[in-house]
């Protein structure tokens, strides 16, 4: 028996964003835990490198920015950066708009 065309891009789409929201959270998480270790060293020693802000947008640009502004929200993690508290939510639409009128043409 053969799955339909729409169950199956479906499924894979769920399976995408569940493994690069999983990442974001990720990186997300492990970007706080490096900036707490980071801020309680003192100068002699040598800082850990953090998550470069690209690559955490890119995260949130591949289909990850839900989980990630979730993450962000709960740990108080960059809160007070313009740049993802309104740049996610704007990629988040974007994507949302992209999928429904990708789903409008193909479907």
């Amino acid at each position: 028996m053969k799955m339909p065309l729409a169950n199956i891009f479906t499924w894979v789409g769920t399976v995408y964003l569940v493994i690069m929201s999983t990442i974001a959270v990720f990186v997300t998480v492990y970007d706080k835990r490096i900036a707490i270790h980071n801020r309680k060293l003192r100068p002699p020693k040598k800082k850990k490198q953090r998550v470069p802000e690209k690559t955490l947008l890119l995260l949130g640009a591949l289909s990850g920015c839900i989980a990630m502004y979730l993450t962000m929200r709960i740990i108080h993690h960059k809160t007070k950066h313009m740049k993802f508290m309104a740049g996610l939510p704007l990629i988040m639409l974007t994507e949302v708009l992209i999928v429904f009128f990708a789903w409008r043409l193909i479907f």
